[in-house]
């Protein structure tokens, strides 16, 4: 135990500023930046060839998804792992406490994204493609404030790097899966879809790219789950299915992934007359 590693040794705190009774947190920031970071990210795609949207589109497109992100993060949270909060409504409203679910936000930014597109009369599909390239920055930065915070941890672990977590209230050094979900989720992820963008025509493909986002993102989250904890309110559940939360909800994304990358080169849009007509 003591060759492990002590998170209170690593100086971390879950408030990164205090203004006089204001208390600013990692995770708040953590959306912040997100948002800003994949705002700046999004009109750098836009700013190539056979864009689905303009500029002033995608600053409005922004708005619609962190309200998207927002509400359907929150509501997801409570339908798959917080149900008992629907009986204190009020409850559902404190986002300061914490409880939000990656698959309700993607819900929520989805639906979010089709009635942008409606509202601007674009090809729905084509605006997540693009929007799908820039949500690794927010889950990277996400799962770092998860870690700075002490919380979502691993199961327990002998390995070097293994670290004892102060709400661990068994004393067990454990994997520090926050962090293997941040390099996954976050930076392999982006990288692939980097790749994919800027080196190959996939983003002529449409569906290609919220595709291979679906199964990354997927693999990733279905993988890291074996050396995670699962959710203390779900630790029965998991132990009566064989599975966590989280991996049966990836489930569904594998199936809509391959069925978009499979059915990608199928979409002939005639996407270059398309873009010439989105004025910049």
């Amino acid at each position: 135990m003591d060759s492990h590693i002590a998170f209170s040794s690593l100086g971390l705190s879950p408030i990164a500023l205090s203004i006089g009774p204001l208390d600013i947190r990692w995770y708040s920031l953590a959306y912040i930046i997100g948002i800003i970071a994949g705002w700046w990210y999004l009109l750098r795609l836009i700013a190539q060839p056979a864009a689905p949207m303009n500029r002033q589109q995608a600053d409005d497109l922004v708005f619609y998804a962190t309200l998207g992100v927002i509400l359907g993060g929150r509501l997801g949270y409570v339908i798959f792992y917080g149900p008992e909060m629907i009986l204190h409504p009020l409850q559902i409203l404190k986002l300061w406490d914490g409880g939000m679910s990656f698959h309700g936000g993607a819900a929520g930014v989805s639906l979010a994204l089709i009635l942008f597109a409606r509202r601007h009369r674009l090809d729905w599909l084509r605006v997540h493609d693009y929007v799908a390239c820039t949500v690794p920055i927010g889950l990277f930065l996400g799962r770092l404030a998860n870690f700075v915070n002490g919380e979502l941890w691993g199961k327990p672990s002998d390995i070097p790097w293994a670290i004892v977590f102060p709400g661990s209230h068994d004393g067990l050094a454990r994997h520090p899966s926050q962090l293997y979900e941040a390099g996954l989720e976050g930076l392999a992820l982006f990288t692939v879809l980097a790749f994919l963008f800027w080196f190959t025509d996939a983003r002529r493909k449409p569906g290609l790219l919220v595709g291979t986002f679906l199964i990354g993102y997927g693999l990733a989250r279905f993988t890291v789950e074996f050396f995670r904890e699962p959710d203390a309110q779900l630790v029965a559940f998991a132990a009566r299915t064989g599975l966590h939360m989280g991996q049966w909800l990836t489930l569904p994304m594998f199936v809509a992934g391959l069925y978009l990358i499979s059915t990608a080169s199928r979409r002939a849009p005639h996407l270059e007359r398309a873009a010439d007509s989105v004025k910049a």
